[in-house]
């Protein structure tokens, strides 16, 4: 018998009730009935984006609304920065090309964080540039990137900001009408806790005139039909129904712990596993730099990563993530985002430290997960201990 654990950076664990309330009949999207779960969602994804402006869901993965911000805020010949420290920051160099725009490419080696004055002094160089294009939590490497910062260069410059916040939503800080962030996107399957199928965009006053006037084509992905829809809390093509009524439960979860408390939480449960890292004798992919989503450590001399991934899964049923493109077989990636418990951490790193000693890396196995606990148990009462 083997009980599984899902510590994937996307997709993620999705809590019970979520799963319960997907597993209702089904019901008609234009009916009144789905109206009032969908205005509450949008209500519910306005505080969880920190903003007052609408949020637009498309039934698409992630990537579908990193899409919609490229083809509806640009037109062809555009220049835009884009930021590539990681499998992802590539992604936006390649809808830029996709869309006929001309990316300025800023390239982070890999495991850090992209340094705001570098964005600075581009847009100094060119008034032409009409976006900015960043990450939040770079997936591929474990990095967090200092939004506010790069926010308060762009706020006085005719580019938009736009943040690939699909893996750091729910996760990391990120206060999009506060900071003055222009375009946001994200995706169901990671810190909101759904399976993969709806991704969101939030739009500043700003980003909205570069939609007036973008001339890239677009017909699903049109922020015009979707802006024109959502004034009848309504989406212009058929919505994931059941992903939406899931979506209710994981944000009223949300809401009712408090942005704060699950930043908090976020934040210690990454401590941890750093910090039990460390103490087995590992090193963190990304130091400087590192996300409360997930942790990138380096695979250490004479394992072989991809193997430890796969007897990590197979043996013990605990799923982990290997590196991507050039860090394929170096890195390996534990999530601790959305419903990621202390227990599943913990359990995490037992299985790490029972992996690695079997595949030959000389280190005590359970010293991870005491080092884990001593953070977990910190701000705690202790009981008294019995005298011998």
């Amino acid at each position: 018998m083997k009980k599984t654990y899902l510590m994937t950076p996307g997709p993620t664990p999705v809590p019970p009730k979520a799963l319960l309330a997907m597993a209702e009949p089904i019901i008609h999207h234009r009916t009144p009935e789905f109206m009032e779960v969908f205005k509450e969602v949008c209500d519910l994804l306005k505080y969880v984006f920190q903003t007052q402006g609408d949020v637009i869901t498309f039934t698409s993965s992630g990537t579908g609304a990193m899409e919609a911000a490229v083809a509806n805020l640009l037109s062809p010949g555009d220049k835009a920065i884009c930021v590539q420290g990681g499998k992802f920051g590539e992604r936006w160099t390649e809808l830029c090309k996709a869309y006929g725009a001309t990316p300025i490419i800023i390239d982070v080696k890999w495991g850090n964080a992209v340094d705001p004055k570098v964005i600075e002094a581009e847009l100094k160089k060119d008034a032409a540039i009409q976006a900015v294009f960043t990450t939040l939590c770079e997936t591929s490497t474990g990095v967090l990137t200092d939004i506010k910062a790069i926010a308060q260069i762009t706020k006085d410059h005719n580019a938009v900001l736009v943040v690939d916040a699909i893996s750091g939503l729910g996760a990391e800080e990120i206060k999009t009408d506060e900071w003055g962030i222009d375009c946001v996107v994200s995706g169901s399957q990671k810190g909101l806790m759904i399976p993969p199928g709806l991704a969101f965009i939030s739009l500043s006053k700003k980003a909205w005139e570069k939609v007036e006037k973008s001339k890239c084509p677009k017909y699903y992905f049109s922020l015009k039909k979707a802006k024109k829809a959502i004034e009848s809390t309504d989406t212009p093509f058929t919505p994931a129904i059941t992903l939406v009524i899931g979506l209710r439960e994981t944000l009223r979860t949300m809401k009712a712990e408090g942005l704060d408390v699950v930043f908090a939480r976020h934040k210690k449960l990454a401590l941890a596993t750093r910090e039990a890292m460390k103490a087995m004798g590992l090193s963190l992919f990304a130091p400087a730099a590192p996300s409360n989503g997930v942790t990138a450590v380096n695979v250490p001399a004479g394992v072989d990563g991809e193997k430890l991934v796969k007897h990590m899964r197979d043996k013990y049923g605990v799923g982990i993530a290997g590196g991507q493109a050039e860090l394929k077989g170096k890195v390996f990636r534990i999530a601790h985002m959305g419903y990621i418990t202390e227990t599943d951490i913990l359990t995490t790193i037992a299985v790490l430290g029972m992996a690695l000693a079997e595949m030959g890396y000389r280190g005590q196995p359970g010293v991870g997960v005491e080092a884990a606990e001593e953070i977990l148990l910190e701000g705690r009462s202790r009981g008294p201990v019995e005298p011998a």
